[in-house]
């Protein structure tokens, strides 16, 4: 039978990438997480995790989200037992990178200062990836966009604006409508913004042509700054560019809404409720303006 034990050394294995970090993460040693494994992966007769190096494979990417949730009702199970506490623990909160550049900090020092017990660890990905993270047990929370009315508290508003150079004409001159940037080469981000990007262009009755999509938002700023062309950005997103760019406020612009929600089809870890009571109320953050053009 498949114990709790062996789906941890699974799960740690897959999130840090390695078998010695897995067993500093469980504290265990690297040789009992290698036997746990290979014990696990004898019971469902197929190799899960890749050794080298270390990757997951078909089988394990399949049975991964099923492990996730067991360990999060498990976790959850324990921490509501009348015989537990619920001060004290750890949280996933999954998070995009502008979510996490900007507001996450804000987050972390009010929980902390409310509730030092509780441990934060941050899982970093995309809006796709961060819903599914929520819904299949791998975050206990999440910082979302634009989710549904009574989700969570709002803890954040931001806005899409351009990205140049600080010596593009545009640069600070105010808002500007899309259509003044068409001459410029489009860049754009696949990283979850990339929907509204193209809502934008629709409203505009602009085409929709990227002359260059890239994932990573350092890569896309680094490109900007090249001057290979320009891109569409949120707001929170101001404190991460480099002197080198600047954001300009656009006419017509799409503006979000981010939520801390918790799951909505399984229980929630009792100290999610208390990270949201504690953030209801929180004055939301809106969205920099980013750095002056020089």
């Amino acid at each position: 039978m498949t114990t709790l034990r062996q789906l941890r050394v699974f799960v740690a294995v897959v999130d840090t990438g390695g078998f010695a970090a897995a067993g500093d993460t469980l504290g265990t040693s690297q040789s009992a997480v290698s036997h746990t494994l290979a014990a696990l992966e004898s019971q469902v007769g197929a190799a899960l995790v890749h050794r080298s190096p270390v990757a997951v494979t078909t089988h394990g990417a399949r049975l991964l989200p099923y492990a996730r949730a067991t360990l999060a009702a498990a976790d959850a199970f324990d921490a509501a037992t009348p015989a537990r506490t619920p001060t004290t623990g750890t949280i996933r909160l999954a998070v995009t990178p502008t979510a996490g550049h900007h507001l996450v900090p804000e987050l972390l020092t009010l929980w902390r200062a409310h509730a030092p017990g509780i441990r934060v660890r941050l899982l970093e990905g995309d809006d796709v990836e961060v819903a599914e993270w929520l819904a299949t047990g791998a975050a206990d929370a999440a910082v979302l966009v634009d989710a549904p009315a009574g989700t969570g508290p709002v803890v954040a508003h931001d806005e899409f604006r351009a990205v140049t150079r600080t010596d593009h004409p545009l640069a600070g001159t105010g808002p500007v409508p899309l259509v003044d940037l068409v001459e410029d080469p489009l860049l754009v981000s696949t990283a979850g913004c990339e929907p509204q990007v193209q809502e934008l262009h629709r409203r505009a009755g602009l085409p929709y042509r990227p002359a260059q999509r890239v994932r990573e938002l350092t890569t896309l700023m680094a490109m900007v700054d090249a001057g290979l062309g320009v891109t569409l950005m949120p707001s929170l997103a101001g404190p991460m560019l480099p002197a080198g760019l600047a954001m300009t406020p656009l006419t017509d612009t799409l503006r979000r809404v981010l939520t801390l929600g918790a799951p909505t089809t399984r229980p929630r870890h009792p100290l999610v409720e208390r990270l949201l009571d504690l953030t209801t109320g929180h004055r939301p953050t809106d969205g920099p303006a980013g750095p002056a053009p020089a």
